[in-house]
């Protein structure tokens, strides 16, 4: 009897090792060569899930994206506003080894994604939407009956949205987590200027 084949296992196997080797050595360490190593796959069974280094680029960017919206989405519904936008403002943060090396690969990715039209689509849609629902949190945490719409809440959530990236950029220097203590005293500062 043929051996049942999970085919998308497969294709969450070889994005974990594309991931895993961009963590190691960034982007360049992932090529079709060292996934089909690390994996354990005969050459041509790549190709059968990913047909270019593209492909699994791409797929890998959507695994590290669709995680951080998981992980934004699995607050408890039982917090108040305020505490939800802390939930969704630390998560985005590299708080811990985890999100570290996931900034590793989110990182190494933009990078790719400025020469693939693709991916930055993909990228600008992940930041709108990030934009959107921040700003839905910020005018429930506040509780002035702004509209997420409105200029001021927009803005702030801009600036939370930077500052969460450029935590990511700096964690590369740091990657033991020095910088967490500081991560999380941004985020006390950035929550009193938003809901006071």
């Amino acid at each position: 009897m043929p051996k049942i084949i999970d085919h998308d296992q497969r294709r969450r196997e070889i994005v974990a090792v594309a991931k895993k080797l961009i963590i190691q050595g960034g982007f360049e360490a992932a090529t079709m060569r060292s996934i089909v190593a690390e994996a354990g796959f005969a050459n041509g069974a790549l190709k059968r899930y990913f047909p270019s280094k593209d492909s699994i680029v791409a797929a890998t960017f959507q695994s590290v994206l669709a995680e951080m919206n998981e992980r934004i989405n699995d607050g408890d519904p039982s917090l108040d506003p305020k505490e939800a936008l802390r939930h969704d403002i630390e998560v985005t943060l590299p708080l811990d080894t985890y999100r570290i090396d996931s900034a590793r690969v989110l990182l190494s990715l933009w990078e790719h994604s400025v020469a693939n039209e693709e991916l930055a689509t993909l990228y600008r849609e992940h930041l709108r939407e990030w934009r959107r629902r921040l700003a839905v949190r910020i005018a429930e945490a506040r509780d002035r009956g702004e509209s997420p719409e409105a200029p001021t809440v927009t803005a702030l959530a801009g600036e939370v949205i930077s500052m969460s990236i450029g935590a990511n950029v700096t964690c590369l220097m740091f990657p033991s987590g020095e910088l967490i203590p500081e991560h999380r005293a941004h985020v006390d500062r950035l929550m009193r200027n938003i809901t006071d």
